[in-house]
């Protein structure tokens, strides 16, 4: 499991382009094996999962300190690759593409397969410290709340499909969802905003080879971009503001934890202000 430590505000406007990927993205999620990251970002677990043959999610105890991954933590897991399924303790659930499931608190065992191993599944992970366990439950991509924000005049018309959130499948502070752009809109978010009490996590996908998401992040005044391929996930900070612009279309996930988990609570940025 990779460490990646907190990054004040002041250090990030001073980095390079091979800083800013070092700290902030993800570049590589999906093998066969598990790979997992340990953010210092309200503790969030981002991990990723691509398996030919049943594979099990286990993590460092000295890095979580606990006996097993979820003792003191719930998970999120939405699939964005080909039919498979993910066992809780001995209970499988079929997941469907674009199919979610959350994890409460408690699980023991938790194991990830693919029907079909020359199409396999591509299981994204969230994982954030809990107080309480809520119940396992299966979200299918049909049952995901959706929500339609933006103009095609703005080159941001997208839908908002909510899958962990207070109002739906509930949890103690992890809340996921996914956007999907309607055809010729690249813009996922403009104006832009920033969430103080609460980080974000985004992963980008639906990709063709030859497109990239420029991922807009940092302080309104000192604003930078990573650029964004097929899979890879943008760790954003509170303080950091959050958009992007496609070279063509994409969807992403977007994953929060932190103080709440009210979807509106969002510090909107005026466009005078960006720099």
């Amino acid at each position: 499991m990779e460490v990646r430590h907190a990054v004040h505000p002041d250090h990030a406007a001073a980095m390079d382009t091979d800083e800013l990927r070092e700290h902030f993205l993800i570049e590589s999620l999906f093998e066969e094996e598990p790979t997992m990251v340990y953010s210092f970002y309200d503790r969030l677990i981002v991990a990723g999962v691509k398996p030919t043959k049943p594979v099990s999610l286990e993590a460092d105890p000295k890095i979580i300190g606990a006996d097993y991954l979820l003792q003191r933590r719930e998970m999120g897991v939405i699939n964005i690759g080909g039919p498979g399924s993910v066992a809780v303790d001995g209970e499988g659930y079929a997941m469907a593409p674009r199919d979610g499931l959350f994890i409460g608190m408690g699980g023991r065992e938790i194991a990830f397969n693919s029907d079909d191993a020359a199409n396999p599944a591509r299981f994204y992970i969230l994982s954030a410290p809990a107080h309480t366990t809520y119940p396992t439950t299966h979200i299918s991509f049909a049952d995901a709340q959706p929500v339609t924000l933006g103009e095609v005049e703005n080159s941001n018309k997208r839908t908002i499909r909510k899958y962990i959130h207070p109002d739906g499948v509930k949890s103690c502070q992890l809340v996921m969802g996914m956007t999907t752009l309607e055809t010729g809109c690249v813009w996922n978010t403009m104006p832009p905003h920033s969430h103080q009490r609460r980080m974000e996590a985004y992963i980008y996908f639906d990709m063709s080879p030859e497109n990239v998401v420029f991922h807009l992040m940092g302080e309104p005044d000192e604003t930078r971009h990573i650029v964004v391929r097929e899979g890879q996930v943008v760790l954003s900070p509170s303080w950091s503001l959050h958009s992007g612009v496609g070279t063509g279309a994409y969807t992403f996930i977007w994953g929060m934890a932190g103080e709440n988990q009210t979807f509106t609570d969002m510090d909107g940025i005026d466009m005078g202000e960006l720099k």
